[in-house]
């Protein structure tokens, strides 16, 4: 998580410049009140915390996305199988929730 994410997520209306992701380069603009490096930080660190607990949903995703879903679902109605039940059970039990 970048220091401008961090910085927006604190002050939506922030506006500021960074070079190179230094904190020391920091230039706040337009009267934007500034803040610590300690409160970016500990954004940066409670962002990142909430992407990783989504990894999951993000991989699951994606191999939903390579089924071809209308066609398992129709296919299971005629035939009287369950394999896109069987394919969404598969997914969800190789990325479980945390």
């Amino acid at each position: 998580m970048d220091i401008c994410s961090a910085i927006t997520a604190i002050n939506s209306s922030a506006q500021v410049s960074v070079i190179g992701e230094d904190y020391e380069q920091i230039t706040w603009h337009a009267g934007t009140t500034v803040i610590s490096k300690a409160d970016i930080q500990a954004k940066q660190t409670e962002l990142k915390t909430a992407y990783d607990a989504l990894a999951y949903s993000r991989s699951r995703k994606e191999e939903y996305d390579q089924l071809n879903q209308f066609e398992l679902i129709s296919d299971d109605s005629i035939n009287g199988t369950t394999t896109h039940k069987d394919a969404i059970l598969a997914i969800k039990a190789k990325y479980p929730k945390e």
